[in-house]
């Protein structure tokens, strides 16, 4: 069975790191990465299928990280997680090419609802 490999791009780095615990308890395979250009840079790479991205990182705003991951990696997806998005930022996410935009606290079994189908596509 192949690993869907997920990134997560979150500068809270225990709510990132324990994110990725719990989605690997659920048979993901998971990264961190704390701020938008080490995310843009791991995404060219080519090796993540989904990328849970926040919307305010250090560096940039997570719109301009979600240009870069379209821009280079277009097949990959993106999901806004957010503990302050907007209509506004749901509805840009969604014109620039996000899968789904989720707000903080997230519901993990939504999450795995919205993973599922590509995870299956990988087996």
């Amino acid at each position: 069975m192949k690993q869907v490999d997920v990134l997560i791009v979150d500068d809270e780095q225990r709510y990132a790191d324990m994110l990725a615990r719990r989605l690997t308890l659920r048979g993901l395979s998971c990264e961190v990465r704390y701020n938008g250009q080490t995310a843009i840079d791991t995404v060219s790479q080519g090796r993540f299928r989904v990328v849970l991205l926040d919307l305010r990182l250090p560096d940039l705003y997570g719109t301009d990280v979600l240009k870069q991951i379209k821009k280079h990696r277009p097949e990959t997806v993106v999901i806004i997680l957010t503990g302050h998005g907007t209509e506004k930022d749901r509805g840009t996410c969604m014109a620039l090419g996000a899968d789904a935009f989720m707000n903080k606290p997230l519901d993990i079994n939504r999450l795995e609802s919205i993973i599922s189908p590509i995870k299956a596509s990988a087996e």
